[in-house]
């Protein structure tokens, strides 16, 4: 089965459950001060899963952009991925655990076609003694399941510690078989909801050898082993409890979370537990080998098909992050595309690619992705310009890091070590990889210090993740009374702008923490003073003018015909919110003595009214990127 099969019949079959279809949010969260980009389906959905009205109603389900950066480094064997697509449904406060656990045996073994004899499940083992049970009722419904179709499914506890003992169904403790932002219950704040989860394996088969051949080959084999025999291709959470005072509760509307990789069931669904095997490759893959003069052999584990690997998922990646305005940059999500580009043009070094390659890859993908994704197809231009200006201007570095390395290493002798502070600072300062300088070291007959290389490198992290943390803390949305006051301020911000410099004002992203708001936007020219005061005077006297903050559902179009303004419109489905500063029933106009200051799409949460938000100042207003300005503002 192809990828577009899967994700189309994946879809079809819960619109046919009384699901709405919505659109991928894009890979950029709206207004989220806590994570710098999408990683996971439920990401966009937490608003909802907490106590929000959906526009599209109780019953939701789609195909969501992801990428993650933890997985940068992890990408070159058979099954790591940065970017990905994670199929969804939900249901809020509507069905439960016994429609869920139906609906996804029933897709994977009848809609999917996987025999139920290769899939393993996990359930929450419970912990009694903070009052949450096992869950035998998923156990239960999944052993069920299974019998019907003449599989005798034994449940087995603690299979990490003996192995599968013959079972299909696994309990697990809090670490892997639960879910809430704050992580395991115990953690969890009064308030937080959270609940335990039953996850799907897919069996590649145990006469692949490759457990006992890795390093877990002393340990029992089971499904959480990471052995890589089995791979997880989907996720239920049931959000069941909350904490309270007294400990832990139900929560009055339980939700359901699905979360299941594409690419995952796609290589279930063929057999083939390489990933870089699927269709969505093949036409990148095809160019590459055109490109480069080698083969792509999945059955092979060695530096040329490790290099392929790392390269289609870094410009697979690269081109859906620049289509959704993360330009290659040296801040915040452009650094990870940067990253991702110039870690592709190394690794083609391997394959012997020594000219401009990284449009021409990323143009497959986007005749690739195009039907499911159309805005690819809209930002082509955008796209290949950005890939091509990118790998141009890294080639030229690695040229200026030659000259350095020669400069470097120009009067050292043979088997002499070149120093740790000297190969960092190429990497550092040239963005030339370990990689190459050990290469070229050792073509001199050099050494390098690596072990004094990671310690510089270590060091340069821990200084990067303590700035980091202060300003994404990881998790997800932030609810915070500052976080919602700071989140209100980005429309009247937003709206002062465009009755400021003009109509063509768009919001390419925004930040915010405990201390500031940071706002992008589109605008050609640093601003003036005066318009910076012009600006921020229009957004006080929004504040002072106590203007209640409404919401409307509607159609996008109903919204567009009111003059409401969206971001990252792409994800929008049928109905949205529709948040008014003002007026609900007047058209918006950020001036003096207007009914309506601001109206805009958005998913919320806001002040009810602007006077809360305190005294609104720009503190530095700068370029972000090319045609990109940046603005960070305080509340004080």
């Amino acid at each position: 089965m192809n990828s577009n099969e899967l994700r189309s019949k994946y879809l079809n079959f819960f619109k046919s459950k009384g699901h709405t279809i919505v659109p991928s949010a894009s890979l950029i969260p709206e207004n989220d001060p806590t994570t710098l980009f999408t990683s996971a389906g439920m990401q966009p959905m937490i608003p909802y899963l907490l106590g929000e009205k959906h526009p599209a109603g109780t019953r939701i389900t789609d195909s969501q952009k992801c990428f993650r950066t933890q997985d940068i480094e992890d990408v070159g064997d058979n099954r790591h991925t940065t970017f990905f697509e994670m199929l969804g449904n939900w249901s809020l406060g509507d069905y439960f655990k016994t429609e869920q656990i139906t609906w996804m045996y029933d897709f994977l073994t009848k809609e999917v076609g996987l025999d139920p004899k290769n899939l393993y499940v996990t359930c929450f083992r419970g912990k009694e003694e903070i009052g949450i049970p096992k869950d035998e009722e998923s156990a239960k419904l999944w052993q069920d399941k299974f019998a019907a179709d003449g599989i005798d499914a034994q449940i087995v506890d603690f299979p990490e510690r003996h192995g599968l003992q013959g079972g299909r169904i696994f309990y697990y403790d809090e670490k892997k078989n639960w879910w809430s932002r704050a992580g395991v219950p115990e953690k969890m704040p009064i308030g937080e909801p959270g609940g335990p989860d039953t996850e799907m394996f897919w069996d590649f088969g145990a006469e692949l050898g490759i457990h006992e051949a890795s390093e877990w080959k002393n340990e029992p084999c089971h499904v959480n082993c990471d052995c890589g025999r089995f791979v997880e291709i989907g996720n239920n959470v049931f959000m069941a409890y909350q904490r309270t005072e007294n400990g832990f509760e139900f929560l009055k509307n339980k939700n359901v979370d699905f979360g299941g990789g594409l690419e995952r069931m796609v290589a279930a669904s063929n057999g083939n537990r390489d990933i870089f095997s699927a269709d969505i490759f093949a036409q990148a893959i095809a160019k590459i080998e055109s490109i480069s003069g080698q083969k792509y052999d999945a059955n092979k584990n060695d530096k040329v098909t490790y290099a392929f690997r790392v390269v289609l998922d870094h410009i697979r990646a690269a081109t859906f992050l620049i289509a959704d305005g993360a330009v290659p940059s040296n801040k915040d999500q452009g650094y990870f595309t940067r990253r991702l580009i110039r870690r592709a043009v190394r690794y083609a070094r391997d394959l012997g690619v020594q000219q401009n390659f990284c449009a021409d890859v990323a143009g497959s993908y986007i005749s690739m992705y195009g039907e499911a994704y159309p805005d690819l197809v809209n930002k082509k231009d955008k796209v290949l310009s950005e890939l091509r200006g990118e790998e141009e201007k890294f080639r030229k570095t690695l040229e200026q890091g030659m000259k350095v390395f020669e400069t470097v290493t120009v009067n050292m002798q043979k088997d002499a070590v070149i120093p740790a502070t000297e190969s960092f600072d190429l990497y550092q300062s040239y963005g030339f990889p370990l990689e190459i300088t050990i290469e070229l070291a050792k073509e001199k007959g050099l050494q390098v210090d690596i072990a004094g290389f990671e310690s510089e490198m270590k060091k340069h992290q821990e200084l990067s993740r303590s700035g980091a943390e202060a300003k994404f803390k990881g998790g997800l949305a932030d609810t915070s009374e500052i976080s919602v006051r700071y989140h209100t301020a980005t429309h009247l911000l937003h709206a002062a702008l465009r009755a400021v410099l003009g109509d063509h004002v768009e919001q390419k992203g925004s930040n915010i923490t405990a201390e500031r708001m940071r706002f992008d936007f589109t605008h050609p020219s640093k601003m003036t003073d005066d318009e910076k005061k012009r600006v921020e005077d229009l957004v006080n006297y929004a504040i002072q003018k106590d203007y209640p903050v409404t919401f409307a559902e509607m159609t996008v179009a109903d919204a567009k015909a009111l003059g409401a303004i969206g971001l990252f419109e792409d994800k929008y489905g049928t109905l949205v919110k529709v948040y008014s500063v003002g007026d609900p029933a007047q058209p918006p106009r950020a001036e003096i003595d207007s009914p309506t200051f601001s109206k805009e799409i958005c998913g919320g949460p806001h002040v009810e009214h602007t006077a809360m938000l305190g005294k609104f100042k720009i503190a530095k207003e700068e370029a972000s990127s090319a045609g990109i300005r940046r603005i960070k503002a305080i509340l004080e």
